[in-house]
């Protein structure tokens, strides 16, 4: 939001001005004085007081509009809704549109692009880190669905062929889903080799004791 330039006799009445005209209490007011003002000799000579206002920008107002300027950059109309839970510190996006499929990307590495960029600019200024996720239709909890089928799968085969097998590169989040699913299985166990951006899971038979 851009600033709005108040006068009046005084800085209180410029803010209060300010106030009445963006409907907010002060402590949600940003301003920055330009002219103290003066009551002059006698009220000759008097100037006024000037202020430039504008409305304080929420952690959530922060994250439609960087997302807002990407995908105006990318010609693109999609829908973001934001919610912040202040105890938690998290942050959940749902994007929603007509092309999501761009913004998914070749195995969620778009939308992981753009959850990574959000990160940076909600917790630039902040003291304690806020955990952003951007999702659309649903696509993080069918990812890891899949991931979970796929740990399932691959456990088979290391049983049944006892040697190794080497998944795709992933990142550290779909890693921990393939690590996680397969936790507690008896018979074989997971490790990563590799350094990023092709790190990847390994799962062995588990040696007998």
């Amino acid at each position: 939001m851009e600033f709005v330039e108040f006068s009046a006799k005084t800085v209180n009445d410029a803010i209060i001005e300010a106030c009445q005209k963006f409907t907010v209490a002060s402590d949600k007011l940003e301003y920055e004085v330009i002219e103290e003002g003066s009551s002059g000799f006698l009220g000759i000579g008097s100037k006024p007081a000037v202020i430039k206002a504008r409305v304080k920008s929420s952690i959530e107002d922060t994250a439609k509009d960087f997302l807002n300027s990407v995908f105006e950059a990318m010609n693109m109309v999609v829908v973001s809704e934001v919610k912040y839970d202040e105890e938690e510190k998290t942050m959940d996006i749902e994007l929603s549109g007509d092309e999501m499929g761009v913004l998914i990307g070749k195995r969620g590495q778009t939308l992981d692009s753009l959850q990574y960029l959000v990160s940076l600019v909600v917790n630039k200024d902040t003291e304690n880190y806020i955990r952003v996720k951007v999702d659309t239709e649903n696509y993080r909890q069918r990812r890891r669905e899949t991931l979970e089928n796929l740990a399932k799968n691959i456990s088979f085969k290391v049983k049944r062929t006892k040697r190794a097998v080497s998944l795709e590169p992933m990142n550290p989040y779909e890693r921990r889903i393939i690590h996680s699913a397969l936790q507690n299985d008896r018979y074989v166990t997971t490790h990563s080799e590799g350094n990023e951006p092709y790190r990847h899971v390994v799962v062995t038979i588990k040696r007998e004791r």
